[in-house]
Protein backbone atom coordinates (compact mmCIF):
# COMPACT_ATOMS: atom_id res chain seq x y z
CA UNK A 1 0.00 0.00 0.00
CA UNK A 2 3.16 2.38 0.50
CA UNK A 3 3.50 2.60 -3.57
CA UNK A 4 0.23 3.48 -3.90
CA UNK A 5 -0.49 5.78 -0.89
CA UNK A 6 3.11 7.34 -2.22
CA UNK A 7 2.49 8.48 -5.71
CA UNK A 8 -1.19 8.97 -4.57
CA UNK A 9 -2.91 6.44 -6.88
CA UNK A 10 -5.59 5.34 -4.64
CA UNK A 11 -8.29 7.74 -7.07
CA UNK A 12 -7.31 5.87 -9.68
CA UNK A 13 -7.27 2.59 -8.28
CA UNK A 14 -11.25 3.36 -6.70
CA UNK A 15 -12.01 5.07 -10.04
CA UNK A 16 -10.83 2.00 -12.28
CA UNK A 17 -12.30 -0.74 -10.11
CA UNK A 18 -15.80 1.31 -9.52
CA UNK A 19 -15.89 1.04 -13.09
CA UNK A 20 -14.83 -2.68 -13.30
CA UNK A 21 -17.84 -3.37 -10.61
CA UNK A 22 -20.53 -1.78 -12.14
CA UNK A 23 -19.69 -3.19 -15.76
CA UNK A 24 -20.09 -6.45 -14.03
CA UNK A 25 -23.23 -5.68 -12.26
CA UNK A 26 -24.51 -5.45 -15.55
CA UNK A 27 -24.65 -9.02 -16.93
CA UNK A 28 -25.09 -9.98 -13.62
CA UNK A 29 -28.89 -7.87 -13.69
CA UNK A 30 -29.65 -9.52 -17.36
CA UNK A 31 -28.45 -13.10 -16.48
CA UNK A 32 -30.63 -13.17 -12.65
CA UNK A 33 -33.65 -11.53 -14.22
CA UNK A 34 -33.58 -14.47 -16.93
CA UNK A 35 -32.55 -17.33 -14.44
CA UNK A 36 -35.24 -16.10 -11.30
CA UNK A 37 -36.82 -13.41 -12.40
CA UNK A 38 -37.22 -10.25 -9.70
CA UNK A 39 -37.49 -13.13 -7.19
CA UNK A 40 -33.84 -12.76 -6.71
CA UNK A 41 -33.99 -9.29 -5.73
CA UNK A 42 -33.76 -10.43 -1.79
CA UNK A 43 -30.05 -11.90 -2.58
CA UNK A 44 -29.27 -7.95 -3.52
CA UNK A 45 -30.20 -7.02 -0.79
CA UNK A 46 -28.55 -9.09 1.56
CA UNK A 47 -25.17 -8.25 -0.94
CA UNK A 48 -25.82 -4.42 0.06
CA UNK A 49 -26.54 -4.67 3.40
CA UNK A 50 -23.06 -7.02 3.83
CA UNK A 51 -21.16 -4.77 1.78
CA UNK A 52 -22.60 -1.69 3.46
CA UNK A 53 -21.73 -3.38 7.21
CA UNK A 54 -18.20 -4.52 5.86
CA UNK A 55 -17.25 -0.79 4.35
CA UNK A 56 -18.27 -0.02 7.81
CA UNK A 57 -16.18 -2.38 9.64
CA UNK A 58 -12.59 -2.03 7.24
CA UNK A 59 -10.64 0.85 8.33
CA UNK A 60 -8.49 0.85 4.81
CA UNK A 61 -9.58 4.07 2.61
CA UNK A 62 -9.50 1.91 -0.36
CA UNK A 63 -10.91 -1.25 0.37
CA UNK A 64 -13.76 0.47 2.17
CA UNK A 65 -14.61 2.38 -0.56
CA UNK A 66 -14.77 -0.55 -3.13
CA UNK A 67 -16.87 -2.20 -0.62
CA UNK A 68 -19.39 0.54 -0.55
CA UNK A 69 -19.57 0.61 -4.13
CA UNK A 70 -20.06 -3.24 -4.09
CA UNK A 71 -22.69 -2.15 -1.57
CA UNK A 72 -24.67 0.35 -3.23
CA UNK A 73 -24.21 -1.45 -7.19
CA UNK A 74 -26.26 -4.16 -5.57
CA UNK A 75 -28.77 -1.80 -4.04
CA UNK A 76 -29.10 -0.37 -7.11
CA UNK A 77 -29.42 -3.88 -9.09
CA UNK A 78 -32.52 -4.31 -6.99
CA UNK A 79 -33.96 -1.87 -9.06
CA UNK A 80 -32.48 -2.50 -12.43
CA UNK A 81 -33.86 -6.09 -11.71
CA UNK A 82 -37.37 -5.19 -11.94
CA UNK A 83 -36.56 -2.59 -15.24
CA UNK A 84 -34.97 -5.53 -16.57
CA UNK A 85 -38.41 -7.27 -16.47
CA UNK A 86 -40.20 -4.78 -18.30
CA UNK A 87 -37.48 -4.44 -20.72
CA UNK A 88 -37.94 -8.20 -21.50
CA UNK A 89 -41.48 -8.22 -21.62
CA UNK A 90 -41.03 -4.60 -24.53
CA UNK A 91 -38.72 -7.75 -26.22
CA UNK A 92 -35.34 -6.01 -25.68
CA UNK A 93 -33.96 -8.71 -24.40
CA UNK A 94 -34.78 -12.60 -24.48
CA UNK A 95 -36.92 -14.56 -22.11
CA UNK A 96 -36.37 -17.09 -20.71
CA UNK A 97 -38.53 -20.44 -22.37
CA UNK A 98 -38.12 -22.64 -19.61
CA UNK A 99 -39.44 -19.98 -16.65
CA UNK A 100 -42.56 -19.49 -15.68
CA UNK A 101 -44.07 -15.84 -16.89
CA UNK A 102 -46.76 -13.97 -14.62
Amino acid sequence: MEFIESYNLTGLIIGICTFLIIGLFHPVVVKAEYYWGTKCWWIFLVLGIAGTLAALWVTNVLWSSLLGVFAFSSFWTIKEVFEQEERVKKGWFPANPNKKRN
